[in-house]
């Protein structure tokens, strides 16, 4: 008995402060950085990453790069502690970072025993009392931040913005929630085509111009970028519906940029209005049946002929391509394979907009496109397609940038890929925050074992680390998207589209448990949530490809540029 009262009185955990977390963070994130160096130099040959020894340590890249996009987060986090400990942000923050920095610890320790690297820092790290502290308080705080959550009556994990973004927010969930969700749950079920009765709205709300400049007929500034609205808007929509809502927003980001970036004045002039206005509505042509995530290995051919260019080949998993009355199309334009992504450059095919699940596109000039859907488990309403291009003839008008675009299809595309990456993490926030919501929901109305659901402490812990996550996932979409806004943030938007979509498979999958049998049923949409959110990891870039060719490589190179020679 007085063992246990001094363990209760003298022993109780205590709350790091602020100051302490970050100061263990700084210790993570030099950990990090020791062992970026060292697999850097692994990696090297003659002072430059030599791409067959990075094959070599792919999964010691894979987990370089997801454990700097915990420690991202960890930082996005510990930058809005308030110090009230009592406090629901600050509770759902030092959840997180109690998940998130042994998660990070066991990742970097891999790295280091991977490479026989005997690093002090690692040891002390993993033997740090401050990492101690932090997890003890963390777990006996658990429980009380689940029932704090099932009593909040203000937004769970809110972001400090200004007045316009929020009032924009709020436009845009009044409409998911009158519009698009009572008809989402019919879309996905019966693998509708996204209708106009929703189209017809978000055309008129100028969802298709947020990165359209003003001066183009967009909503965005003539000089620098607007990504707050994008995200703000992007999350709201796909509360709603992933795929009916939600990815619209994606595609017409990708190709604004692209143009933006690559086109001629009258390419821009001619098409960025078109873009904003919804008509024609777009689709992405990338990704190939042989190559995958591999850009530089694509092989659609692109003949020059008089006046334009003649397609042949395949795309595969083009999103929307039916509905679209314009494709942008990566092709190998230059017929010598050696050049790799120097060959390549982007067509703007234009074709009728089809409904339905296949379609047939014959040309005048000979020429056909044929397109049909790809029946998937989810991300029902926009659909994918296969494509087939069979001698199909595009102007030279068409050819991005003109003359000055061959061959830069590829820069072009990795631009454009920067806004769609940032969109995607915004749409893993918005199916985040419909499956928590949903979860807490459920857990308050259902009885087992003669109990709400919610009164059990697993039920609890369970909804904590759900919403510590979102939160830690919602913070850093806005941070990068103010580094975007100020010019910067190339390398955050690959890692928080990273973090965040493997997050929303998480928070989706532990939203579905919570819903038990209930929530393998079509009956609950959280089974729409869960499946929808699977495709996140996959779509703009696989999370392997860009944890190992985008993160990674980004990573070592700093590393390696900062090493003395």
């Amino acid at each position: 008995m007085a063992v246990s009262a001094r363990l209760a009185s003298d022993d109780a955990p205590r709350c790091p402060t602020a100051s302490e977390n970050k100061t263990l963070l700084s210790a993570f994130e030099t950990v990090l950085a020791s062992a970026s160096a060292a697999l850097a130099l692994r990696c090297a040959v003659r002072g430059e990453l030599d791409a067959t020894k990075l094959d070599q340590n792919q999964v010691n890249c894979y987990e370089l790069a997801f454990a700097c996009s915990e420690l991202l987060a960890a930082r996005a986090v510990l930058a809005t502690s308030s110090g009230d400990a009592c406090a629901l942000p600050d509770r759902l923050g030092v959840t997180y970072l109690a998940e998130a920095l042994p998660s990070a610890l066991q990742r970097l320790e891999g790295i280091f025993f991977s490479l026989d690297f005997h690093g002090s820092d690692i040891v002390a790290l993993a033997r740090d009392p401050a990492l101690r502290a932090l997890r003890r308080f963390a777990g006996t705080q658990m429980e009380a931040t689940g029932l704090a959550l099932m009593t909040c009556d203000h937004e769970i994990a809110a972001v400090e913005t200004n007045p316009e973004i929020e009032m924009v927010r709020e436009s845009f969930r009044r409409f998911a929630r009158d519009v698009v969700a009572p008809i989402a749950e019919e879309i996905h079920r019966k693998n509708m085509t996204v209708p106009e009765s929703l189209l017809g709205p978000m055309r008129e709300m100028g969802v298709f111009g947020l990165s359209v400049p003003q001066r183009y007929g967009g909503t965005a500034p003539d000089e620098g970028e607007d990504n707050l609205s994008m995200i703000a808007v992007t999350e709201a929509l796909s509360e709603a519906s992933l795929a009916a809502a939600g990815s619209l927003i994606t595609r017409p980001e990708i190709l604004t940029r692209a143009i933006l970036f690559g086109g001629t004045e009258p390419q821009k002039t001619y098409w960025l209005p078109r873009i904003a206005a919804g008509c024609p509505l777009c689709a992405i042509a990338i990704t190939e049946p042989d190559f995958g995530s591999d850009v530089a290995g694509l092989s659609l051919r692109a003949r020059k002929t008089e006046g334009g260019w003649r397609l042949d080949g395949a795309k595969t998993w083009c999103t929307f391509a039916g509905k679209a009355g314009v494709l942008m199309v990566v092709a190998r334009t230059d017929p010598d394979r050696d050049l790799g992504h120097r060959g390549l450059s982007i067509l703007l095919v234009e074709k009728p907009s089809y409904e339905g699940h296949d379609f047939l596109f014959r040309q005048e000039a000979g020429g056909s496109l044929t397109g049909r859907a790809i029946p998937t488990i989810g991300y029902r309403g926009m659909h994918s397609f296969d494509l087939a291009f069979e001698n199909f003839f595009v102007p030279d008008a068409n050819l991005l940038g003109e003359e000055s675009g061959l061959g830069k299809g590829f820069y072009f595309t990795m631009n454009g890929m920067t806004g769609g990456r940032m969109q995607t993490a915004a749409r893993a926030c918005g199916v985040m925050r419909a499956a928590l919501t949903a979860a807490i929901g459920y857990a308050r109305d259902r009885k087992v074992f003669g109990a709400p659901l919610a009164d059990f402490q697993l039920t609890r812990a369970k909804l904590a680390r759900m919403a510590a996550r979102f939160a830690a996932c919602r913070q850093l979409t806005y941070n990068v998207g103010h580094m975007l806004n100020d010019g910067g943030g190339q390398m955050e938007a690959s890692l928080v589209k990273l973090f965040a979509c493997r997050s929303a498979e998480l928070v989706t999958r532990e939203a579905l448990q919570i819903f038990g049998g209930m929530g393998y049923a079509e009956e609950y949409a959280v089974s729409r949530y869960f499946v929808d959110a699977r495709v996140l990891s996959i779509f703009e870039g696989a999370e392997e490809t860009l944890a190992l060719k985008v993160v990674a490589r980004g990573l070592l190179a700093r590393s390696l540029a900062a090493l003395p020679h």
